[in-house]
């Protein structure tokens, strides 16, 4: 087994003035800097009094899986010899809020739309989505269920949309 660690540096930007005198004294900004790549604006989701042209923790936990899911699913295609040209995927997140305020996500569904130029290996290529799942170094650090809801498309074939 091995070992990777991975860095973040986080830096919360949204002192008005008044730091945390209260609830609403502050802002919720922040960056999230990371050596050698774009820094991310974040802030926390709008129903936390958080700015919603910027990124959540929310947000980035479900292309965090999105992303982890497709990168293995395109790997696993490449190994099963299907040939993907195209994958787009518009991931959901449900994230139960208890009384006192912490929560947790309950699931994420993720609804790819993913073009293969085979009509004949679209079973096959349904079948690698729980591969990837089990694959997958994000999907594999979560404690909900994580679904997969694929539609195919078919290279060549306009607008064609399969099951």
């Amino acid at each position: 087994m091995k070992n990777h660690h991975y860095q973040t540096n986080v830096t919360w930007t949204g002192n008005t003035g008044a730091g945390t005198k209260d609830y609403k004294a502050y802002e919720r900004s922040h960056d999230i800097h990371i050596e050698g790549k774009q820094v991310i604006s974040g802030s926390s989701d709008p129903n936390f009094r958080g700015d919603a042209s910027k990124h959540s923790p929310e947000d980035l936990l479900v292309a965090s899986v999105s992303s982890c899911h497709m990168l293995w699913y395109l790997h696993l295609c490449t190994t099963a010899g299907i040939i993907v040209t195209a994958y787009e995927d518009k991931a959901e997140g449900v994230m139960l809020e208890n009384r006192n305020g912490s929560g947790c996500f309950t699931l994420i569904l993720l609804r790819p739309v993913i073009t293969i130029n085979d009509e004949a290996l679209i079973d096959k290529a349904n079948e690698l989505h729980k591969e990837a799942n089990k694959m997958c170094f994000i999907a594999n650090s979560c404690n909900f269920p994580i679904l997969h809801e694929p539609k195919y498309k078919i290279a060549d074939i306009e607008d064609s949309v399969i099951k």
